[in-house]
């Protein structure tokens, strides 16, 4: 899987994307991520990627040409199933879009900053606009990283024990049940008997009942959908 990162803070998507599961996943071969640098698709000396709205709003909006310009760029070298928008307009992220997303060959995310786009963008060349929940950042930078990295993990081969990533939170719209390790025992507390016992078949619906039980009382939400 490919996928494309437009941004001018080039630098914040470093370290996240270059660090665990989503750097083996790179080295392995499994993932293609290349982060573009919108001002060195400007066209004067001071790399201008915003400018003022039409119409008086206050703040500053990301210029037309440079987002364009890359995106036609990339459109040219190969075909992309969504270009992606990070927006508090967009559809709420979940693991349903990560998993939909994870199975796609190419992507651009395109990192909102300032009061926005120039909205031509939105109307014309973006197919998907995403938002990871209802409050404002500074950029759309975090934004993308998380897609990435929800989206990367779940990659065949990405993780070891591929199996471990079909049975995280919400893949089947319920919370995780309770997971303990070593000691059995510590400062009084005790891991669940069911747990210890080797039956394999309790052990299962204890699990099943766990999550139910939890997703009920924390995110009944998910499972009115």
């Amino acid at each position: 899987m490919r996928i494309d990162i437009l941004t001018v803070l080039p630098e914040l998507l470093t370290s996240p994307l270059g660090e665990s599961i989503v750097k083996r996943a790179q080295n392995a071969g499994h993932a293609e991520i290349h982060i573009h640098n919108l001002r060195d698709y400007t066209d004067d000396r001071r790399r201008t990627t915003d400018d003022y709205p039409f119409g008086g709003e206050a703040g500053m909006v990301m210029k037309i040409e440079p987002v364009y310009r890359v995106i036609e760029k990339l459109k040219s070298e190969r075909h992309y199933d969504e270009i992606i928008y990070t927006s508090p307009d967009g559809i709420t992220y979940n693991q349903h879009e990560a998993n939909r997303l994870s199975t796609l060959e190419n992507i651009i995310i395109l990192c909102g900053h300032y009061k926005g786009i120039d909205y031509r963008i939105r109307e014309h060349l973006i197919t998907r606009e995403i938002s990871i929940g209802d409050y404002v950042l500074t950029g759309g930078e975090l934004a993308a990283a998380v897609i990435v990295d929800s989206v990367v993990r779940i990659i065949p081969g990405a993780i070891g024990d591929e199996e471990s990533a079909l049975t995280d939170c919400f893949q089947d719209n319920l919370l995780a049940p309770p997971v303990y390790t070593r000691p059995a025992e510590f400062n009084g507390w005790r891991v669940p008997d069911v747990l210890l016992s080797g039956n394999f078949a309790e052990i299962e619906k204890w699990k099943e009942s766990q999550a139910y039980e939890r997703t009920k009382a924390l995110r009944p939400d998910l499972l009115e959908e």
